[in-house]
């Protein structure tokens, strides 16, 4: 009895070790398990520039530290969309990979004619399933979303061109009151927008001289018209003469135009030997603005105080008046 006593209790010691064993055994292997893991990962991080994520030990393992051998693995290649700036300390995506933004290049300010369309450009790269609204910043007034008009005035339209990414504001019919800033959104979160400013202008034209200009016979009368606040030159500038526009190869001769076109575009009419025919009407009327009229008088002797010869001096002026008084006194005083 004794000895079957000793026999099972060496058996039941010996099954303790066993069992002892393999739960050693097993909590070294998901050790090493979670150490591969944890090395893994911080090695990916460190690969990225990034850095690593700190983890705390897992508990059961207390201060354990046990030589197993670090796997080195090849860090993940840098996606070929990817850029780093000039400071390498913040990720750039090239334009496939930005999400919805402006192209800045193709939304511009804007100068428009009074009355002429407008179109204020506004071109959104990888608008993806975003939408782009215009807004009035005068009255914070919604003007559009996408392609519907969200305003009562129906001047106001949104235009889209799929092959170029533009979403344009066409403004029909503008006045100068439409003057002033207006901003493109994108529906992202939050709203993303670019401002553009709006300049509606009248152009103005005016001859010098007007509204009478008094030219003595054989004199060369030289009507000079000046077109300001024009976004563009005129494309013509038609000269007529008593309501007839003047041919410069009529029979008569010494007539002739010079146009200089700019910012400020100046049209010189000249008319050499001036002919009491001569005198009447004339209206220069540029393409893109308003007529102006001035009216010529060719004299033959009369009011020879008021001439020049080969000049044009103009009676109205007060500082002429003030000439001809004066010499008028100085004469009278011999």
């Amino acid at each position: 009895m004794a000895s079957w006593r000793s026999q099972h209790g060496i058996n039941i010691l010996f099954l303790f070790i066993v069992h002892l064993n393999h739960g050693i055994t097993k909590s070294l292997q998901t050790f090493s398990e979670e150490q591969f893991l944890l090395e893994l990962s911080d090695d990916r991080s460190s690969s990225q520039g990034t850095h690593p994520t700190v983890r705390s030990r897992p508990p059961y393992l207390g201060n354990l530290h046990l030589g197993f051998h670090q796997q080195h693995h090849p860090a993940p290649e840098t996606s070929e969309n990817e850029i780093y700036d000039s400071d390498e300390s913040n990720l750039l995506r090239t334009p496939l990979d930005r999400g919805p933004h402006f192209d800045l290049s193709a939304s511009k300010n804007i100068t428009a004619l009074v009355g002429k369309t407008a179109y204020l450009n506004c071109r959104v790269k990888n608008i993806g399933n975003k939408t782009v609204s215009w807004v009035r910043h005068r009255d914070i007034h919604l003007l559009t979303v996408g392609r519907f008009t969200y305003t009562s005035d129906q001047r106001f339209q949104a235009v889209h061109n799929p092959q170029t990414d533009d979403w344009s504001l066409q403004i029909r019919y503008p006045q100068k009151r439409d003057t002033g800033v207006y901003e493109c959104q994108i529906s992202t979160t939050p709203p993303v927008g670019h401002s553009m400013f709006l300049s509606v202008v009248e152009p103005i034209t005016t001859i010098v001289g007007v509204p009478d200009l008094y030219i003595n016979t054989g004199s060369t009368v030289n009507l000079t018209c000046i077109v300001r606040n024009s976004p563009e030159p005129p494309s013509t500038i038609i000269w007529t003469h008593n309501n007839q526009e003047i041919n410069y190869d009529s029979p008569r001769g010494g007539v002739s135009v010079i146009t200089e076109k700019g910012e400020t575009t100046t049209s010189y009419l000249l008319i050499q030997r001036a002919r009491t025919t001569d005198t009447g009407k004339y209206v220069c009327s540029p393409s893109n603005a308003d007529p102006s009229t001035i009216n010529v008088h060719i004299l033959n002797g009369e009011h020879p105080a008021a001439m020049q010869h080969g000049g044009q001096l103009r009676i109205g002026d007060p500082l002429n008046v003030f000439i001809l008084w004066l010499i008028s006194f100085l004469l009278g005083r011999r």
